[in-house]
């Protein structure tokens, strides 16, 4: 942009909004003043200054955010950079994202993260606009451009995995699948979790429900919904439910505690991040380390050779699997173990539709 421009005015009068929700990292009101040295004190490294730009939820949301805020926490404790996050509202439109990443970008954060799809088309015109900017989009494959980065999973493999252990878990022949919201990205999970349960139990029902349709992405931080949800599923019969429905998912796993019944997590390992009260009825979790893929677009930019275009993290490069924590998959851990040394080995194909 052209200093001076219309838009560089509009950018500057909208750093002093707080209803676009920047807060500084660890206290204080200047960000850059909030950076602690990297180990071994790379002067390098202390001069970046990453925008972490969540979904719906951020941080706190205890699955996908979550995630991402690991890995930029790793980053910061290893590398010392400086840190700003910013979070998604509930029904806001494109152009509110734009400009909460036109803001970090404006305001020297580089690189900039944008974690979820929904990111897609405004991340997509900003780093048009910011071009000397390194930018990454966190499940999307759709923006591109010279100085975008695309991190994907192959959410599919990792929900084959879960999806097994359902099959091998249920004593009723009957489990279920929440979706936050119907888009092509978690029909990827739900498509992997049916597959995996049929390579157990070709005549197991696998019921399914999705709490939201676009435009409405409120299903991705609706509890109360995905509570709703499975307690239908289990009064159905289920007695294995696997969600992909990001902070929803805290009311499933409170349906199956009252239920007696079972959960699978997502995202991140549920069982070490939900509330003591429900994490023995999480018998895995879907783990799609979005922490490690955060980190190293971290590093590439720290060792200043920014990751651009897509990287694919799957069971082969340790991007997807399944969690063992609570002991609950570990009479069954051979059996998952075989079907992803088949999946990795290209044996089996996991469809992601």
């Amino acid at each position: 942009m052209r200093t001076g421009s219309l838009r560089t005015r509009r950018v500057l009068a909208a750093l002093a909004v707080t209803s676009l929700a920047l807060t500084a990292c660890g206290g204080g009101d200047d960000a850059t003043d909030t950076a602690s040295p990297g180990a071994g004190g790379d002067d390098q490294a202390s001069d970046v200054r990453v925008g972490l730009a969540y979904d719906i939820g951020g941080r706190g949301d205890q699955s996908f955010n979550d995630a991402a805020a690991a890995g930029l926490d790793r980053a910061k404790e290893e590398f010392g950079v400086d840190a700003n996050e910013a979070e998604a509202g509930a029904g806001e439109s494109d152009a509110a994202k734009e400009e909460r990443l036109r803001v970090l970008a404006s305001s020297g954060f580089n690189p900039i993260i944008a974690v979820g799809f929904a990111y897609s088309g405004p991340l997509a015109t900003v780093a048009e606009e910011f071009p000397d900017v390194n930018f990454a989009i966190v499940d999307d494959a759709d923006a591109t451009g010279d100085n975008i980065a695309n991190l994907v999973f192959a959410e599919e493999e990792g929900s084959f995995l879960v999806g097994a252990a359902a099959a091998l878990k249920s004593e009723t022949g009957n489990i279920g699948f929440i979706g936050g919201v119907q888009v092509p990205l978690i029909a990827k999970f739900e498509a992997g979790y049916r597959a995996g349960a049929e390579a157990v139990n070709p005549d197991i029902q696998v019921q399914t429900t999705y709490l939201t349709q676009p435009p409405d992405f409120t299903g991705f931080g609706d509890p109360a919904k995905g509570r709703t949800a499975a307690e239908g599923m289990f009064d159905a019969g289920a007695d294995v439910v696997y969600h992909a429905a990001g902070g929803s998912g805290g009311g499933l796993f409170e349906a199956a505690e009252a239920a007696g019944t079972l959960a699978i997590g997502v995202d991140s390992d549920q069982y070490q991040t939900a509330p003591e009260g429900v994490r023995d009825v999480i018998m895995t979790s879907m783990v799609k380390k979005v922490d490690v893929a955060v980190f190293d677009y971290i590093e590439s930019v720290v060792n200043g050779e920014p990751k651009t275009g897509e990287t694919v993290y799957d069971l082969e490069a340790d991007g997807v699997g399944y969690s063992t924590s609570g002991g609950q998959v570990d009479d069954i851990e051979d059996q998952l173990e075989e079907f992803k040394q088949q999946i990795i080995d290209g044996e089996i194909t996991v469809p992601t539709s």
